[in-house]
């Protein structure tokens, strides 16, 4: 196994979970190499997929990418207390599926951060072009109307992201301490140094619940939000 790295890894795509029509496929993925995102949008809108809908889907990915690395964590977590708990033998067999699962788990925390990038993409564009139309208007009424619907629905997002992101910060110092454990046993894999482990159980327990948590008020955040954007924030 290669030593897992602190740094997120570099991606060439970034996902956004978008079905795309067959004929721009190629267009978005060199739009999106080429950090054309403006350009992407257009292209979409000109097949009937607008900011809106792609925020929604985005979003959509961005929870899954977050209930994908809770469960990875927890899953992680849970090797390594395993591995500290039974002493029955069979210590490199615990080992390597604890270290898959820390190396699992770093993955799928860049995943979760390529998702929440592609949502702030996306709600920049929509929201600076819902502020650019406002002087479109010729009836003050809606042009009114129009503008309070855009500050409430932003007040929203900026909630929304806050948490998406605090969320997101809790899952490195549970890594950090995961692949410490995990580069340390590579080379002391042995029941005293198993043993000498015990008592960090508790300490990453601790930030695994914080990090449940956070991420599930992230998600009843994003998905308020999202009730909003369909019943209101138009």
């Amino acid at each position: 196994m290669n030593d897992l790295q602190r740094t997120p890894s570099f991606r060439l795509f970034s996902g956004n979970g978008l079905a795309v029509v067959p004929g721009l496929f190629f267009l978005v993925l060199l739009l999106q190499l080429a950090g054309c995102a403006t350009v992407e949008y257009k292209a979409l809108e000109k097949v009937g997929v607008h900011k809106r809908d792609l925020l929604a889907r985005r979003l959509d990915k961005a929870r899954e990418a977050q209930t994908d690395a809770r469960e990875q964590v927890v899953s992680a977590y849970e090797r390594f207390r395993s591995l500290v708990a039974v002493d029955d033998g069979g210590l490199e067999k615990r080992y390597k599926a604890m270290a898959r699962a820390v190396e699992r788990s770093a993955d799928k925390a860049n995943e979760l951060g390529d998702r929440i990038d592609a949502v702030e993409s996306v709600a920049k564009a929509l929201f600076a072009e819902w502020r650019s139309e406002l002087s479109q208007y010729s009836n003050p009424s809606l042009r009114a109307a129009s503008a309070r619907n855009l500050k409430t629905t932003q007040a929203r997002y900026d909630e929304l992201i806050r948490r998406m992101r605090s969320a997101q910060a809790r899952i490195n110092p549970v890594l950090y301490v995961l692949q410490d454990q995990t580069l340390f046993l590579k080379h002391n894999l042995n029941a005293r140094a198993v043993s000498s482990l015990q008592s960090e159980v508790g300490r990453i327990e601790g930030k695994v619940a914080a990090l449940i948590s956070e991420m599930q008020q992230a998600s009843d955040e994003a998905e308020r939000f999202m009730r909003h954007m369909e019943t209101g924030g138009s």
